[in-house]
């Protein structure tokens, strides 16, 4: 097993052989640009861990890996189309930098590059791996579609929430893991095993991520902190906020959410304030805690060894604890 620097070292490497400008070059400086922008590389991480986990060798896994990262690096392109957000790893988007069109075809571009690194795998590992891709795809179009729903309606519910949020971000997270597993020609018990302990990080992830994005430090985060707000998301923040309070203040922040003033600190602020006093923090808190927890009881039932499973333990109480 490798240290999570070095298995981000050896991805950052390998994304970078592959990395080429093409003609035309509209199409592939932004993709290329999307991809040089860093992040977390938390997905590929994870398709290579487990590929060691299970005894594979993780190089043969690298494709599995960079198809995981390309086709999420095609979803935030996309994504702050629809959000029209400028800022992503604090740096332009890739429309802001270019334009709405170029964002739409690159995209679109990647995503069937990501299908076209599983060609690179025997028939059986490429028949699975491309399945799991498909139903992972798609589930995470639903998601984002119930992101977009969830915009405009009042009467969104927490389990609702937590629906969109494991198709949008959990089942990604989960089929990395077992991709990883399949190239490893893990066992079918083992492979669901880690999808779902990847699910449950997952969930954990997203709603660290929705927490860090209206209290988290701008500068590390690399994302509009507020952007959430600003455009009404109802995020699990705000739905809890909206079952701790009282009337009065239950009907001043569905006011705040259905408005967009030309004060937007002033929002933020606010609504940040609504979060804090209500408990509504705290318990998003505990929530990330608790998908935390579920996926390390997860851990139990797999087939690898104990040092293998206070790794997977540790990664997790990371992605728990970020400030990015």
């Amino acid at each position: 097993m490798l240290s999570i620097e070095k298995y981000q070292n050896e991805f950052v490497a390998y994304l970078e052989e592959c990395a080429t400008i093409k003609e035309p070059k509209n199409l592939y400086e932004p993709i290329n640009y999307i991809l040089s922008l860093g992040g977390k590389r938390l997905r590929p991480i994870l398709t290579l861990m487990t590929t060691d986990i299970f005894n594979g060798n993780y190089k043969n896994a690298m494709n599995a890996a960079l198809s995981i990262e390309v086709f999420h690096n095609f979803s935030l392109v996309h994504d702050d189309i629809m959000d029209d957000a400028p800022l992503r790893r604090g740096k332009e988007t890739v429309h802001e930098k270019w334009d709405v069109n170029t964002g739409i075809l690159s995209g679109d571009a990647m995503l069937i590059m990501a299908y076209t690194l599983f060609e690179n795998y025997e028939p059986k590992p490429f028949y699975e791996l491309v399945k799991l891709f498909s139903k992972t795809a798609l589930e995470v179009c639903e998601g984002q579609q119930y992101d977009v729903d969830f915009e405009t309606r009042d009467d969104v519910t927490i389990p609702e929430y937590l629906k969109m949020i494991e198709y949008k971000t959990a089942v990604l997270v989960g089929a990395a893991m077992k991709m990883g597993a399949i190239v490893a020609n893990a066992s079918t018990e083992d492979q669901n095993s880690i999808y779902d302990f990847g699910k449950n990080l997952g969930a954990a992830f997203q709603l660290q991520d929705d927490y860090l994005d209206a209290f988290g430090d701008p500068t590390s985060f690399g994302k509009q902190v507020g952007g959430d707000i600003i455009e009404n998301k109802k995020t699990y923040l705000y739905l809890k906020a909206l079952e701790f309070l009282n009337e009065t203040d239950k009907v001043e922040l569905r006011q705040l959410f259905s408005s967009n003033p030309e004060d937007i600190a002033t929002k933020i602020e606010v609504t940040k304030q609504f979060f804090v006093s209500s408990g509504s923090a705290e318990a998003t808190k505990s929530a990330i805690e608790d998908y935390t927890n579920k996926a390390f009881l997860i851990l139990e039932s797999l087939n690898i060894s104990e040092d293998k499973k206070e790794l997977l333990k540790a990664f997790g109480n990371n992605l728990m604890n970020r400030t990015v």
